[in-house]
């Protein structure tokens, strides 16, 4: 009987799940081509330095950060499938004026203006479509499963930006860049047709909401310690492709594969690490292997060896998010959950983009090489975070 239920159950979990997955992987896709795309356009066809380079990839996780509390509200006032179907349109409007930026006749001042517009809606779309589709996910197929909602949700996320680097490497060079920035307005549309069929969750409008400042402070300890563990993850998504350049070790998709594989190879493998050894203890031993993963890269004498780190970073970045998350969304009511998810990924925001701008100032004045420095500080600095908040949980209890 219980091998029945447990089937019935996973078959719920798929049909439910599924279709969210598929349409949030469409819309990470989008930003991995972008990002794939973005660093080397602002570089080398505008003729900006790297800390506008920073700037530009860093906008959007800015403006994913400054709209948290709002994706949030409107997720659990209007409903996850409002608030995802308005992210969703919002990457169409993103792409329209990515593609304005490479019309002809067009300055380069002016292309960097429609660029950042871009970003900063890009970033909103992020906000609401993945605040929207992990509470529509965990509303779904119910809390006990939100850890699996989350790891696989994430899979999505990173698969997407993994191979959005490489596919819109080779668009661009066989088409042009045009139908790169196009190619994100076709996928929103994917994104939209796999849920339409999917049930809308109903909405509690009694429920005394808590301010979202205060859903800062109740997810803080799990927050800053994803804040520090996404450093490294920025500092290769901005700033790898340009690495590679620095050195003349060749194009850099492998780098971005090998990352997005080692991530979703150890979400896929070790998913049920968090519920059984605890998600602090598993967060720390990924933040070691993520350092590992950084000075690899900073110190590689070979681009086997800068691959190889990028591999590391991507099996330690993999379950923090998953492990840390579960237990932030503990913290509220059922019906806070998607103003608690949005304030959890708002750490994550401001990591991305401040990292971007830090980053790219590092770069030009010490080398592309420290960076990945500024990474593993980084993941030091979250072992710390967290080492100091389990000590202040002890003596709490």
């Amino acid at each position: 009987m219980n091998t029945i239920a447990a089937t019935s159950e996973d078959k719920t979990f798929a049909k439910f799940i599924t279709p969210i997955i598929i349409s949030v992987f469409a819309i990470y896709l989008t930003m991995g081509m972008t990002l794939g795309t973005l660093p080397g356009f602002v570089k080398n066809d505008l003729h900006f330095g790297s800390l506008i380079v920073g700037v530009v990839v860093g906008l959007q996780s800015l403006a994913t950060l400054l709209t948290r509390a709002y994706s949030g509200r409107l997720t659990d006032t209007r409903g996850a499938k409002t608030s995802n179907y308005l992210g969703i349109a919002l990457v169409a409007v993103a792409g329209a004026v990515y593609t304005c930026t490479v019309t002809s006749g067009i300055g380069t001042h002016t292309a960097l203006v429609l660029l950042m517009l871009a970003r900063i809606v890009h970033g909103v779309s992020e906000s609401l479509s993945v605040t929207g589709s992990l509470t529509w996910g965990i509303g779904l197929v119910g809390a006990p499963k939100s850890g699996k909602v989350m790891t696989w949700n994430g899979i999505a996320m990173y698969a997407g930006i993994a191979l959005g680097a490489p596919l819109a490497i080779w668009i661009r060079q066989a088409y042009g860049i045009q139908y790169v920035f196009a190619s994100t307005i076709v996928l929103s549309g994917i994104s939209w047709a796999a849920t339409a069929g999917l049930p809308a969750l109903k909405v509690d409008g009694t429920h005394i909401r808590t301010p979202f400042y205060k859903i800062i402070g109740l997810i803080s300890k799990q927050g800053l310690g994803l804040a520090f563990a996404s450093i490294g993850f920025a500092c290769i998504s901005s700033f790898i492709a340009l690495f590679f350049n620095s050195r003349s070790w060749g194009n850099p998709s492998l780098a971005f594969v090998t990352f997005g594989t080692c991530y979703v190879l150890t979400r896929v493998f070790f998913s049920s690490f968090p519920d059984r050894f605890g998600g602090y203890r598993v967060a720390l031993v990924s933040l070691g292997i993520e350092l590992c993963g950084q000075l690899l890269i900073s110190f590689a004498p070979s681009p086997e060896l800068a691959i190889a780190g990028c591999g590391l970073t991507g099996v330690g970045f993999s379950l923090v998010f998953p492990s840390l998350g579960v237990l932030a969304i503990q913290k509220v009511a059922p019906q806070m959950r998607g103003t608690a998810l949005g304030a959890y990924a708002a750490f994550f925001d401001l990591s991305l983009g401040l990292a971007g701008p830090v980053a790219g100032i590092i770069a030009g004045w010490a080398g592309y090489a420290s960076v990945y420095l500024f990474g593993a500080t980084s993941c030091l600095a979250a072992v710390v975070v967290l080492l100091r908040k389990d000590q202040d949980a002890g003596k709490a209890s």
